[in-house]
């Protein structure tokens, strides 16, 4: 595998040597310094050109990076609806295992990008000098913020509310429906409350990092323990017991968070367990 050292190189020499990049950034992991290194980080690079249909046109010129396994064009994608307006994105996988998601950006909308950047930018090159003043890359944007009690009124809610999709999933025998809505919408809300906990435990000033990902070295070996037991669903009595793990962790930390911000905990909790009781009876019968 080609060294950061090797790779950074390679994308600044690429665009020195091409007059049509004037400015180049790096977004991401690697701009993070709240990130530890590691050889699994893409490169998320910015190419702002005066003309992103001239590069589009003849591809050649991306033989440069080195032998590709594969690539995705998200913008040509007919699976997925593009979301990048002017914006056009290579997503390349190489051969040595590194990988360069590169984007080809108008450079009239430069100020745009950084209006809309989330923070976790680099500048690399700026060939005319257009920034006035540096800037450092920070990720604040998505350090974990103290919840209003609306938003913990919501989140119980949603918790609460999908917690029936699954019970009443697994009481039809609809095991792909009851553990897609698991996994894709249960879960994600069981970790925001448990965010809220950790940043009223350990304060405002860090990111738990994308999908939670940092997110075991903040709670209790027992509780991340009874987390992963969460993804045990290869069968409807796994699938089940998930479930109600899951209520578990919720109720613990919704009454923690509720305590530090004086919320009133809601009685969801009270009316919803005995109805996913009775559901779990009438799926035992079957």
């Amino acid at each position: 595998m080609r060294t950061e050292k090797e790779m950074m190189d390679l994308l600044l020499k690429v665009a020195q040597k091409e007059e049509r990049i004037r400015f180049v950034t790096l977004e991401g992991s690697r701009a993070n310094p709240a990130i530890p290194d590691d050889p699994y980080k893409d490169y998320d690079v910015s190419y702002f050109v005066p003309d992103v249909a001239a590069f589009r046109a003849n591809e050649e010129w991306l033989e440069v990076f080195g032998p590709r396994f594969m690539m995705q064009k998200p913008e040509e994608s007919t699976l997925y609806p593009a979301t990048l307006g002017n914006w056009f994105s290579y997503l390349m996988l190489f051969e040595d295992g590194n990988r360069i998601d590169l984007k080809l950006i108008p450079l009239r909308e430069l100020a745009d990008y950084f209006a809309k950047s989330d923070g976790l930018v680099k500048v690399l090159l700026d060939k005319d000098q257009r920034l006035e003043e540096p800037i450092i890359p920070t990720d604040k944007e998505y350090w974990i913020k103290p919840p209003t009690q609306k938003n913990y009124e919501d989140c119980s809610n949603e918790f609460w509310w999908i917690s029936t999709y699954v019970a009443k999933g697994l009481a039809r025998k609809e095991f792909l429906y009851a553990a897609d809505y698991l996994h894709q919408y249960l879960r994600p809300v069981l970790l925001k409350m448990m965010a809220w906990e950790i940043g009223a435990r350990e304060g405002y000033t860090f990111s738990l990092g994308k999908q939670y990902k940092f997110l075991e070295p903040h709670v209790k070996e027992d509780d991340w323990q009874t987390l992963l037991s969460t993804f045990q669903t290869d069968s409807y009595q796994h699938l089940f017991n998930a479930l109600i793990q899951c209520q578990e962790l919720f109720r613990t930390y919704a009454k923690k968070v509720a305590v530090t911000f004086s919320f009133p905990y809601p009685d969801y909790d009270e009316k919803i367990t005995p109805f996913i009781q009775e559901l779990n009876q009438e799926y035992s019968k079957k």
